[in-house]
């Protein structure tokens, strides 16, 4: 008889056992509910009931949550509630196909109830733009920037705040003084406690083509405002920092100063879910490289530190057997590494990919504690159960199905990967499955594919997980003990990132690493989902090679680009300013850049580039800068970082390098329309506003005026110089449709169908005023204005102009717009 081995569960006398009873095997009471057998004793019936807490039952929930979010707006909640009802009664008391749709119709109602509460939390009209004195906590870690911090504001509950306000999130920024003086911005401390005013404002984001939803991810975040700090107005510090994310701040500080290196600004990343200090040039290089699901904290790095946790424990019992009279070691190994997962997934400010993996920790710990087996897709049914019951609005958030998605497939596609598989087989099929499973999600939630990440991963998986992050992480929990005891560690990990980073660089700036991806139909994502379902089954199954045409709508959806002697023009939503893009058959041109704030916004890196990669542009053809206002041209210097060629026009004065002047009378042919300039002259004057290029874009079906920000005076000269000729079916207001433009006689010598508005909700100016629009509404026109209905797009064919704006053709139950009753 071989003794025990030291430190095992028979290691310590135990008492004689009683003679087993004869009988059935009791099991746990809510294993049924998992596995899907019957848990009382008596005969199974077969076919088992799916598990109430299966995998169907899970896909169901989670469908049934998403189909939610397709709906233009949300039924009655006395509906809700009713279909909730039975959805939940199918759920536990429902038969082999009854779970999966009692799951499904309970997602859909858990939504629905949960969206409109939280939109109903908002900011009421009655509050827009107003002055409000608030106390309460800054949440997560503030982003500091040259001239402004931006924060999270958890208003306090009691009674002395306003009533819309109580115990509500809100995102505020607080600027420095006009004169960029940053002495009255204080430094906002993570978990620190003020009182200030703010103005604040219902969220409200700008809708053009692509991906970027503001209003939805403020409605996932179940944020009530937005708004500023009114710095001229007394502000006081209540408490200092606090909390876990005080601790946070303070840990990504002291990473700083230990290394010295450009790289600190990654460990912080990778070690504690900081971001704040990646620039824009690092988040370009790690979408080039499809590195950016490696360099915040994900599961990989919670099931790091869940593994040592269950290592730690496990040599604890093993040192001090008499432990295992109170819990055995596998079972006491399984709970350290569920509070060693939930310990490090607060540090990292409880991001989704580490909530999901704790969550999965946690069923395995349950099952390792009734002794129940359990699989990895069975702890990730359970996990997305879990998380979609206690917030529904998860399923609003890009990480939720990339998160879930690449365990799955993995999970799926991997199932015999063990000890024995050679680690360079086993990690090749991995990045195989994972780079072809979430193309599909990747393309459709980012509107891109980084052809040059499966070699990129290659290197940056094994190196960064296995290398940086337990060095990174191995400081962290070193200055955590005491201070300065993690500077080696930090130190190390510095060194060993800058030896990868340069060959990303490289491999971000070749010409193919990065492809932006057109929007696609509905049905490409369930159409390439199958194809890559196909692709990645058993060998031998017939037809991989014909699953390829699959991923068609996807990858190469048709743009419905205008055809010979057609035209197109795209008014994007850039808040207060400018900017269209013109198409042809073969051609594009923009007009105008939008506006831009130093160290601030930037509509040309924020809506411009990115609706231009929705559209398909490849290239332009050609830019013109109406004139030099920051409201027009502030967006070029982003737009040509993207779209670097292609010759550009502007006014004289409006200082862009490398320019040609826009001198009246200047034209040229595209695809059988023709652009010519219409002002300014040879001869005239640098007046700004009144200086702008007004461009004529003429076609077989019909001319666009494009008219800058000229005013009445303007607007008369071009009627006196080519009068009938200035007939169009668009125009494009002039200067927002302030007071100052939009002279009847020009309006009457244009009387367009359509006349295009470009102005920001809310502005400082008043614009569009309300008699200009009336003055182009008595013509007929349409005056489609961007900050009600989001970006346009006209169309000029022989049928006549076609209008399309963004918030009609594709509304959303948590539009604004819609829900401030706007929507003109």
């Amino acid at each position: 008889m071989v003794s025990p081995a030291r430190g095992s569960d028979d290691s310590y006398p135990r008492t004689p056992a009683a003679p087993m009873a004869a009988g059935p095997r009791r099991e746990p009471p809510w294993s049924g509910l998992i596995t899907g057998r019957a848990t009382m004793e008596g005969p199974r019936f077969d076919p088992a009931p799916r598990p109430a807490f299966g995998q169907a039952v899970a896909a169901s929930l989670v469908l049934g949550a998403f189909a939610c979010t397709r709906l233009p707006a949300l039924p009655p909640p006395a509906l809700l509630l009713a279909l909730l009802s039975l959805g939940l009664g199918g759920w536990w008391r429902g038969g082999r196909w009854l779970r999966p749709a009692g799951a499904l119709a309970a997602g859909f109602a858990l939504f629905g109830l949960h969206a409109g509460q939280a939109l109903d939390r908002q900011l009421p009209p009655g509050l827009e733009r107003t002055d409000v004195e608030l106390a309460g906590r800054v949440v997560g870690l503030p982003d500091v920037e040259p001239q402004r911090t931006r924060f999270l504001f958890r208003v306090d509950p009691d009674a002395a705040q306003p009533a819309a306000l109580r115990g509500r999130l809100l995102r505020l920024a607080w600027y420095d003084d006009r004169d960029g003086t940053p002495a009255t911005r204080p430094a906002l401390e993570p978990g620190s406690r003020w009182r200030l005013s703010a103005r604040v404002r219902a969220p409200r984001g700008l809708r053009n083509p692509g991906w970027y939803d503001g209003e939805r991810q403020a409605l996932a975040a179940r944020i009530t405002a937005t708004g500023y700090v009114r710095d001229r107005e007394p502000w006081q510090r209540l408490h200092g920092a606090s909390g876990i994310d005080g601790w946070r701040d303070r840990i990504a500080g002291r990473i700083d100063a230990a290394t010295g290196r450009p790289s600190s600004r990654f460990l912080r990343a990778l070690a504690l879910g900081d971001t704040r200090r990646l620039g824009d040039r690092d988040w370009e290089i790690l979408r080039a490289t499809g590195l950016t699901h490696l360099i915040a904290i994900s599961g990989f790095h919670v099931g790091l530190v869940a593994g040592f946790f269950a290592l730690a424990v496990a040599g604890a019992w093993w040192l001090l057997p008499w432990l295992g009279r109170w819990l055995p070691r596998p079972q006491a190994a399984a709970c350290g590494a569920l509070v060693g997962a939930a310990g490090y997934a607060a540090v990292a400010g409880f991001a989704l990919p580490t909530v999901r993996t704790v969550l999965m920790i946690a069923v395995v710990v349950l099952a390792r504690l009734w002794r129940r087996p359990m699989g990895v897709l069975d702890s990730l049914a359970l996990a997305a159960v879990a998380l979609v019951l206690a917030d529904p609005l998860a399923v609003l958030a890009a990480g939720f199905w990339l998160s879930f998605a690449g365990v799955a497939w993995l999970a799926w596609c991997l199932p015999a990967v063990g000890p024995r598989t050679p680690v360079v087989r086993g990690f090749l099929a991995a990045q195989w499955v994972a780079t072809l499973g979430l193309l599909p999600l990747t393309a459709v939630l980012f509107g891109q594919a980084s052809l040059a990440g499966p070699l990129a991963n290659l290197v940056a998986i094994p190196w960064w997980s296995l290398v940086v992050v337990p060095l990174a992480l191995a400081g962290t929990g070193l200055e955590a003990l005491h201070p300065d005891w993690g500077g080696p560690a930090w130190r190390l990990a510095a060194a060993c990132f800058d030896l990868s980073w340069p060959l990303f660089e490289r491999l971000a700036a070749g010409p193919a690493a990065l492809w932006w991806l057109p929007e696609a139909r509905w049905f490409a994502l369930p159409l390439s989902l199958l194809g890559a379902f196909w692709l990645l089954l058993p060998r031998g199954v017939p037809g991989k090679a014909l699953s390829t045409l699959l991923f068609l709508p996807l990858l190469w959806p048709d743009r419905a680009l205008p055809r010979e002697g057609e035209v197109e023009l795209v008014m994007f939503d850039v808040g207060q300013g400018t900017s269209v893009l013109v198409r042809t058959a073969r051609h594009a041109f923009l007009y105008d850049a939008g506006p831009a704030v130093p160290e601030g916004f930037d509509a040309g890196e924020r809506v411009v580039v990115p609706a231009l990669h929705a559209l398909g542009v490849r290239r332009l053809d050609g830019v013109v800068v109406s004139h030099g206002d920051a409201d027009h041209a502030g967006g070029y210097a982003a737009l040509r970082r993207s779209y670097p060629g292609g010759p550009v026009f502007a006014a004289r004065d409006a200082g862009i390098e490398g320019a040609a002047p826009c001198l009246s009378g200047s034209r040229w042919v595209a695809d059988g329309v023709e652009f010519r300039f219409l002002h300014p002259g040879l001869h005239f004057p640098s007046l700004r506003n009144d200086s702008s290029c007004v461009l004529q874009v003429r076609s077989a079906h019909g001319a666009a005026l494009l008219a800058g920000d000229v005013g009445q005076v303007v607007e008369r000269m071009l009627v006196h110089d080519h009068g009938d000729a200035l007939r169009s079916e668009a125009v494009l207001v002039a200067h927002h449709g302030s007071g100052g433009s939009s002279d009847p006689a020009f309006v009457s010598a244009t009387r367009p169908r359509v006349a295009l508005v470009s102005a920001g909700h809310g502005n400082r100016f008043g614009h569009p005023r309300a008699d200009v629009l009336q003055r182009w509404t008595r013509t007929g026109a349409d005056v489609p204005v961007t900050a009600r209905v989001g970006a346009v797009r006209v169309r000029l064919r022989a049928g006549g102009a076609e209008v399309e704006a963004r918030r009609r053709a594709e509304p959303r139950l948590w539009d604004a717009v819609r829900r401030a009753g706007g929507a003109g």
